[in-house]
């Protein structure tokens, strides 16, 4: 496989691998905060997604800096890309500050 080639696919794979752990992140909170054990959530959550992206990055990379570091940069741009295609949570917490105005 060509040198070019496997560079842009391992800046796909930190793209895949940021989309895992931000939309897991959310995915998360969500749940989390209705959970009745959210501190299980939580912590399983992240030691989930963390050794999910670095087992990733491992294979990614291969020996390559160029590679890892691509990688890591699809990571970042995916961050970006799940925070824009997520809605944000001020939404319920002015509403419920709204509600709370109401009450007194």
């Amino acid at each position: 496989m060509s040198e070019g080639l496997t560079l842009v696919l391992a800046g796909v794979a930190g793209l895949l691998l940021g989309a895992i752990f931000f939309g897991g992140l959310w995915w998360t909170v969500r749940k989390g905060m209705t959970s009745s054990r959210p501190a299980l959530w939580f912590v399983g959550s992240s030691v989930l997604r963390t050794g999910v992206v670095l087992a990733g990055l491992y294979v990614v990379a291969g020996g390559s800096w160029q590679r890892l570091l691509l990688c890591l940069l699809g990571f970042v741009v995916a961050r970006f890309i799940v925070t824009w295609l997520t809605p944000p949570p001020i939404a319920a917490s002015e509403a419920r500050t709204a509600d709370a105005r109401h009450a007194s």
